[in-house]
């Protein structure tokens, strides 16, 4: 099917994850796997490469993809960023910064494919999530990142996004959950129409790694594609390349990270990060914090997973930093972060102003460290012709992207906060209307027959004479729930949750729905009372390598072929 679009890694014939090499040496870019027409006429010049095998890009150009891990940092550090903003204060002057700084910002397109996102379901307190998808553009589109991230074949060529990674804050803010993609996993693109030339990409008819989303029309098609494949409603991007990871990387000041022996990211061709460290605890910054980030040769099996892993720990590291305070209380500092995080960013139009990044920030701080758990999604490698490429691991892939749908933290715990008193009192339970959905079927068995009708004659018994069956609507759902369309059906949906034995965590208010529905999901397949296991706090799977924000003995296994 062609080479694969990975930047300077050659054949790569048993690496895992592709994507632009991490030093200057890599291959060029091969051509689209789907066979769509690529950006015309160097309109959107490819955006500079996330760092060595995609993940913090940085760098001028309008369209150039910014996120990464130094997106996520990004909004983290947003918390110094806008309080220098704050500091600055009210007058004349501090307008016109202020001013200033959302200008540096670049604004772009939210999504451009043609599916409409489905609105959050919110919890049992009117609560919604909040989901940030954070891009690595691997552009080197000015000179600042084609020096950074080099390969010069690959000048001028559409930007790949490198670096993806989903940032969940959950609804009642009191965790946040982190899932990274491959750059290399494949999946169908969806059809995106570029908002500056009109150009359209169809929908592939055959997998196509998922870094080419970002030269379809620009972030709006990376956001598109992570909705098509896993169906998780996206609020807002943000977008990084090599240049703004560098200059964030220095205005937030020194990240420790930890190394089990020396490493060296260089190998005889010239592949390679560029990261030289000695065993045990460095602080890094700048260019180094950039090969930290981008190293794959060095790092465990010298694929994309362990680049992951390292990206993770840098992050979870950061936030501690930054959480301590210590580079918070200098004015200048403050203002040399604000300056470099709005130079830096390329962020959906919700997020176009100083003012919509800090309320972001201060939402992401409600959240503690230790419920911070960062995650790779479960995965396996392809066969044959696709033997070096990545699919989502059948089963626990979906696992994951449902627990991030349906909110349920990764880190297995249960939230601490108290879920507000309704207000509103549930009527007489013989006046309570209910609507029984089949929604037991799975990806490899049907709905179980009868399941509607046998919950039905429960809540019949239990006294809710105005309980029916939608035959209609038997769309699959993994936990049994319960959804309500507005505040004043939410105690009558709480009464329901509580006569049936369902947790109330599983009652959740939906404007997908008329009336009170009853989704009897595929943990409720087998007759009898609604299973006490099945309430429990799901776990998260040992695929996706979680690791916890206040982990502070987490340290990077070097490969024995990069020690020195």
């Amino acid at each position: 099917m062609g080479r694969s679009s990975t930047r300077g890694e050659g054949a790569r014939p048993r690496v895992r994850h592709g994507g632009r090499g991490e030093a200057a040496p890599e291959a060029g870019h091969g051509p689209r796997n789907d066979g769509s027409t690529t950006r015309g006429h160097g309109r959107r010049e490819r955006g500079p490469a996330p760092p060595e095998g995609g993940h913090h890009p940085g760098g001028p150009n309008r369209r150039t993809r910014r996120a990464g891990k130094g997106g996520k940092r990004r909004v983290l550090r947003w918390v110094a960023t806008v309080t220098a903003l704050l500091i600055l204060g009210t007058g004349g002057a501090g307008y016109l910064y202020y001013r200033h700084l959302n200008g540096n910002i670049k604004k772009e397109d939210l999504t451009l494919g043609d599916k409409k996102m489905a609105d959050h379901k919110a919890n049992a307190a009117g609560q919604t999530p909040l989901n940030i998808l954070i891009i690595g553009s691997d552009a080197r589109d000015s000179k600042e990142n084609q020096k950074l991230g080099g390969a010069k074949e690959t000048f001028g060529a559409p930007p790949l996004a490198d670096v993806q990674m989903l940032l969940h804050l959950s609804a009642d803010r009191s965790n946040i959950s982190v899932v990274s993609m491959p750059r290399d996993t494949m999946l169908t693109m969806p059809k995106c129409t570029d908002p500056e030339t009109d150009d359209v990409y169809p929908a592939s008819t055959v997998p196509v790694q998922t870094n080419e989303s970002l030269g379809r029309g620009g972030p709006g098609c990376t956001v598109a594609a992570w909705y098509e494949l896993t169906g998780i409603t996206i609020d807002h991007f943000m977008m990084i390349d090599f240049a703004g990871v560098v200059s964030m990387a220095d205005a937030v000041g020194g990240v420790p990270v930890c190394v089990d022996a020396n490493v060296y990211s260089h190998t005889s061709d010239g592949k390679g990060s560029g990261l030289k460290l000695e065993e045990g605890t460095t602080s890094v910054k700048g260019e180094q914090a950039l090969q930290w980030l981008r190293t794959r040769y060095g790092f465990e099996d010298n694929t994309d997973l362990g680049r992951a892993k390292a990206q993770h720990q840098y992050l979870n590291s950061m936030v501690r930093e930054l959480r301590k305070g210590t580079k918070l209380t200098d004015p200048g500092k403050l203002m040399d972060l604000a300056e470099a995080a709005t130079n830096a960013l390329t962020v959906d139009k919700g997020l176009g102003t100083v003012k919509k990044l800090y309320d972001l920030a201060e939402e992401l701080k409600k959240a503690p460290t230790e419920r911070m758990t960062m995650t790779t999604m479960p995965n396996v490698y392809g066969t044959g012709s696709l033997s070096g490429r990545v699919f989502p691991k059948p089963g626990e892939a979906e696992q994951l992207f449902r627990m991030i749908r349906e909110d349920i933290p990764l880190d297995g715990k249960a939230s601490k906060r108290k879920t507000p008193v309704v207000k509103d009192a549930a009527a007489p339970v013989a006046e309570i209307a209910v609507s029984v959905r089949n929604g037991t079927g799975t990806d490899s068995l049907g709905p179980a027959r009868g399941r509607a009708g046998t919950v039905k004659d429960l809540l019949t018994e239990a006294g809710f004479a105005k309980t029916s069956i939608d035959s209609q609507n038997v769309e699959p759902a993994a936990r049994t729930g319960l959804l309500y369309p507005s505040a004043d059906l939410e105690g009558d949906a709480q009464a329901v949750a509580k006569a049936l034995g369902i947790p109330v965590s599983q009652v959740k208010r939906s404007t997908a729905v008329s009336g009170i529905v009853l989704a009897v999901g595929a943990d409720w397949r087998e007759d009898g009372s609604y299973p006490a296991k099945a309430g429990e706090e799901e776990k998260t799977p040992e695929s996706a390598d979680a690791l916890n924000g206040a982990d502070e003995e987490a340290c990077m296994k070097v490969n024995p072929g990069f020690t020195w």
